[in-house]
């Protein structure tokens, strides 16, 4: 789910600060770009976190809604959480799957590993293209 969240940058002396109204969450970096970086990144973070725990993301604030003060300036950061989830989280699960043991005996003497052939198939199932 691909979606825009406003972030209120205040420029420091070295660097930016960013703050995201809609996460209790606060960040910087050392310049412009890695301060929209690392905003993009917490927002991220904290969405997987909320995902995981089965709770929604929280709908973004209008900028009509989000005030500054005259040194700080806002700006939309997007994000999609998928793709965020898939480029960062490479934790493996374990599943247990049922083979007739024809049919494993038959990979085993191929030399076939049954994880990557599911993985591949999994993949062209629900056509996720590989990056």
């Amino acid at each position: 789910m691909k979606t825009a969240y406003p972030v209120v940058f205040t420029k420091l002396t070295d660097g930016y600060a960013a703050h995201a109204p809609d996460f209790p969450l606060d960040t910087q970096g050392d310049d412009l770009a890695e301060a929209i970086e690392m905003a993009r990144d917490a927002i991220g973070i904290m969405g997987i976190d909320m995902e995981d725990d089965k709770k929604p993301f929280p709908k973004p604030s209008g900028l009509e809604n989000v005030t500054c003060e005259a040194d700080e300036f806002i700006s939309m950061v997007d994000i999609d959480f998928t793709e965020y989830r898939r480029a960062n989280e490479r934790r493996t699960v374990r599943r247990n799957v049922s083979l007739p043991s024809w049919l494993n005996m038959e990979a085993e003497k191929a030399g076939i590993n049954v994880s990557s052939i599911l993985q591949a198939a999994l993949k062209q199932e629900l056509q996720i293209a590989e990056r």
